[in-house]
Parts: C-alpha cells; sequence; structure tokens
C-alpha cells in the first residue's frame, strides 16, 4: 500500500524546486576581489554589486571585473605574454639603435570607476586601453635614451619614466598603475658585443683609477710617516745630554733590589749593585 508524501515535505520539496530555477534569476554571488556590472536590455546601471550573495533584476544581466592587482605581460617568449608569440616591445633609441623590450605592468581598476570603464571600454579594457598606452610609453621614453642607457646604465630610470607615462594615460580612466617591471631588453648580435666591449673597457678604466688613487694615498701615508719619524729622532737627538743620561740611569737603578746609595762630593750619587 503507497504511503501518501506528508504536506510539509511535498511544501519544502516544491519550494527547494521553485528556488532552483527561479533563485539564480533574482540572486547572484560575486566573487572575491571583484564588482559587478548591472545592465538590463543594454542599459548599464549606475550601482555596482560588491563581492558576495546579492539580488539583482531578474532581467539584468551581470557582467564581473576584477578589481584586484592584474599583470599584462607583453614579452618575447611565447607563452609569457597575454598575446601569444614574441610579444615585445619594439622601440628605437635616441641614438638610432633598435631594441626590444619585455616589461610588465601591474594594475587594478578602481571600485568606483569600474562602471565608467565598461561604460567606456567595454569588458576586454585591458586590450583597449592598457595594452596600447604601454605600447606607447616605452616608445616615446626609449626615444631619449641612447640604447647604452637602454641595455645598461640607467633601467630603472627608464621604468620609473615608463610608469610616469602610462600612469599620465590611464590614471584619468579610473585604472591605477602599480609597478613597470623593465624585464629584459634585447639587441642585435653585433650591437651587444660591442656594447658589452664598451662596458668592460669601462670598468677596466676605473678599476686603473681606482688602483692610482690608492697607491697614491697610500705614498702620503708614507711620507707622512716618515716625517713624523724623522721629527721625533730630532727630538729624542736634541734631548740626550750627559745630565738626562744620568737621570735615566739613577731612575733605572734606584729601584732595583740590591742596589745601594753611595754619597759623593761635589758629584752625582751612586748606586752600585752589592751583589
Amino acid at each position: 500500500m503507497n504511503k501518501s508524501v506528508p504536506m510539509p515535505v511535498l511544501i519544502a520539496a516544491i519550494i527547494a524546486v521553485a528556488l532552483f530555477v527561479i533563485g539564480p534569476l533574482f540572486l547572484v554571488v560575486v566573487n572575491t576581489g571583484k564588482v559587478g556590472i548591472l545592465s538590463v536590455f543594454g542599459n548599464v546601471s549606475d550601482r555596482t554589486l560588491n563581492a558576495g550573495l546579492n539580488v539583482k533584476n531578474p532581467f539584468a544581466k551581470v557582467t564581473q571585473l576584477s578589481v584586484r592587482t592584474e599583470e599584462y605581460t607583453m614579452s618575447a617568449a611565447e607563452t609569457e605574454g597575454r598575446v601569444l608569440g614574441d610579444d615585445s616591445v619594439e622601440a628605437r633609441a635616441s641614438d638610432g639603435a633598435l631594441v626590444k623590450i619585455d616589461v610588465t605592468v601591474l594594475f587594478r581598476l578602481r571600485a568606483d570607476s569600474a562602471v565608467k570603464v565598461f561604460k567606456d571600454l567595454g569588458e576586454r579594457y585591458e586590450s583597449k586601453i592598457v595594452r596600447p598606452v604601454i605600447r606607447s610609453a616605452i616608445r616615446e621614453v626609449i626615444a631619449k635614451y641612447t640604447v647604452n642607457e637602454v641595455y645598461s646604465t640607467k633601467r630603472d630610470e627608464i621604468a620609473g619614466a615608463i610608469k610616469e607615462q602610462i600612469t599620465k594615460s590611464v590614471d584619468q580612466r579610473g585604472i591605477t598603475v602599480e609597478e613597470t617591471l623593465f624585464r629584459d631588453v634585447k639587441l642585435s648580435e653585433a650591437l651587444s658585443a660591442s656594447i658589452e666591449l664598451k662596458l668592460t673597457a669601462q670598468q677596466e678604466a676605473e678599476k686603473y683609477v681606482f688602483v692610482l688613487d690608492r697607491e697614491r694615498k697610500e705614498a702620503e701615508r708614507k711620507v707622512i710617516e716618515a716625517k713624523g719619524q724623522k721629527e721625533a729622532q730630532t727630538l729624542v737627538a736634541q734631548g740626550l745630554s750627559d745630565k738626562y743620561l744620568q737621570y735615566l740611569y739613577i731612575v733605572n737603578l734606584k729601584d732595583r733590589q740590591g742596589t745601594i746609595y753611595v754619597p759623593t762630593e761635589g758629584g752625582l750619587p751612586l748606586f752600585k749593585s752589592v751583589n
């Protein structure tokens, strides 16, 4: 004989099914580190959804944008950057040399600007604004430096200048640039060898100057030392009179065990050992 399902259980099951089917229309979970952008039939709302469970219009579409620190890498390595293949940036230095730059830019979308960025640039805003701005900034900055400065002597300064240039372009859009990492500079083999030789020559010249300076200081020290010794010897020689020598003789004998005092007439006392 079939048993009937209790009414409370049946009601609970119906509610559960309804929530499972209808719930996603009214509820949405925004992932940690993201904000939700609401759009209804193409109209974007100015209100954003924070991370967590949110109630929404059942007809609204929610697009989630990251507000965490993101990276955009352009590299010669095929699998390192956002774009497959050699995606390094070619730029020409102030002396005409062509270089290829690998760079990583750390940035984040500000939550209060997410709606504006989505309206102006869409979900894939990185490819529309971040990428072209990075490439343009690199070429503009590199053009102010010689290839030797780019390759070796001013890399930190150049990275800072690139960051400043990118910031000027994207900050007003609601994107904060946190760091620019100047990862690698590639030159032609001939140019690279030429620069290495030049750097080696500079290092040898600096080493030679250091050695000469050290020897000069050592020579000056020896002159000062010799002069001091000479002056000391002169002073000692001037002070070694007969009376002074007799005084030293007395000082050294008076406390010696076995020494007795013998008075003399008209002369200095004599100290003689009884042993």
